[in-house]
C-alpha cells in the first residue's frame, strides 16, 4: 500500500479509534481467557505426577477423516470410564489434578482428550457444531472395557458441558452419568460479548493466538447449536450433577437452573456455591472429585 495513502488514512482520528477498539477486543479476550493457562508444558506435567509418585498417563491419538485427536489415559481399565472434556480454550491437562489423583486412578479408567482444534488435536481445525464435537470424540467411548461394571461418566467444564451433553444424547447406551461444571448450555443465556464480536473481525484475528481463534470460532455458533439440542434434552434418563459458582462472570449461574428445568427425565442435582467463579476445576477440584465418586457408586447407593 503506498506510503502517501497510509499517511492520509492515519491522519483521521476515527481510524485510530477503530484500531484501538478492535485491538482492545483481542486483548480483552486474551485477558479473560488467560486467567488460566491454556496448557502446561511437558516439564510441568511431569513434575505434577512425580510429586505424587505416580506414573504419567499414556498419551495416544486416533485419526478420524482429516482429524487427529490426542488424549491422555490412565487409571484402572477394569473400572468405569470417566471422560474429562475441557472448555474453550483449553487442553486435556486442565484436568491434570484428577488424572493425578490416586483414588480416582484406582476406581476409574480416566481419559482426557484435547478437543478438536486444541493441543494435540489441532490437525483438522475446530469442530463448529456440537454434533461434530460429539462424533469426533465418540471413539473414546469405545475404549470402555465391556466388562466394566458401569458405562462412562462424562465431566464437562464450560463449553465442554454442552459437548458432554451432546455425547450423552447421541450415545445413550454408552453414557451412565454427567457432571457439568459451569456449563454453557442455556441458549437464552448464551450471548456474544463485545470481545467475541471484535475477535471475529479479520484485523483483530491477526493478533490472536491460534487457541483463541479456535475458541471464538466455536463460541460464535454455540447459541444456535444449543437451540437445536434443546428438544433432545428430555430424552436423557441419567444422573446429572451440576456444579456452579454464583461469582461466575463468564457463564451465567442461571445455566444451572436451566439444566434443572430442562432435563425433565434425569435425576438432576445442583450444587450452587456463592463464593466460586468460573474456574472450579482449579480452585475447588474436590467438589468435582466428590461428584465423580458419587456417580461411580452403584445406582442404588447414589439415592
Amino acid at each position: 500500500m503506498p506510503t502517501c495513502f497510509l499517511k492520509r488514512l492515519g491522519s483521521h482520528k476515527w481510524f485510530y479509534a477503530l484500531l484501538a477498539l478492535l485491538a482492545s477486543g483481542a486483548f480483552a479476550l486474551l485477558g479473560i481467557s488467560g486467567c488460566v493457562s491454556f496448557s502446561m508444558n511437558d516439564d510441568e506435567i511431569a513434575r505434577v505426577f512425580a510429586s505424587r509418585s505416580l506414573s504419567e498417563p499414556v498419551y495416544a491419538s486416533y485419526s478420524l477423516g482429516n482429524r487427529t485427536i490426542g488424549f491422555a489415559e490412565t487409571g484402572n481399565r477394569e473400572m468405569p470410564m470417566v471422560v474429562f472434556i475441557h472448555g474453550s480454550p483449553g487442553s486435556w491437562d486442565n484436568f491434570i489434578t484428577f488424572m493425578a489423583d490416586a483414588d480416582l486412578r484406582h476406581q476409574a479408567h480416566l481419559v482426557a482428550p484435547d478437543r478438536p482444534g486444541f493441543g494435540q488435536s489441532e490437525l483438522g481445525g475446530p469442530a463448529l457444531t456440537l454434533t461434530e464435537q460429539s462424533d469426533v470424540l465418540a471413539p473414546l467411548l469405545d475404549r470402555q472395557n465391556t466388562c466394566a461394571p458401569r458405562k462412562a461418566i462424562l465431566v464437562g467444564h464450560s463449553l465442554g458441558g454442552p459437548v458432554a451433553v451432546r455425547m450423552a444424547v447421541d450415545h445413550p447406551h454408552k453414557v451412565d452419568g454427567l457432571i457439568l461444571v459451569a456449563p454453557s448450555i442455556s441458549p437464552e443465556l448464551e450471548v456474544h460479548r463485545w470481545y467475541n464480536k471484535a475477535a471475529d473481525n479479520g484485523f483483530v484475528r491477526l493478533f490472536l493466538p491460534g487457541a483463541l481463534k479456535t475458541s471464538n470460532d466455536e463460541i460464535m455458533p454455540l447459541r444456535g447449536e444449543l437451540e437445536a439440542m434443546e428438544p433432545l434434552l428430555p430424552l436423557l434418563r441419567i444422573p446429572v450433577i451440576v456444579i456452579q459458582g454464583e461469582q461466575d462472570t463468564l457463564v451465567p449461574p442461571g445455566n444451572a437452573d436451566y439444566v434443572k428445568n430442562t432435563f425433565a427425565h434425569s435425576a438432576v442435582e445442583v450444587y450452587m456455591h456463592p463464593e466460586l467463579n468460573h474456574f472450579i476445576p482449579w480452585t475447588r477440584p474436590d467438589l468435582i472429585k466428590d461428584a465423580i465418586l458419587k456417580l461411580l457408586q452403584p445406582e442404588e447407593a447414589q439415592k
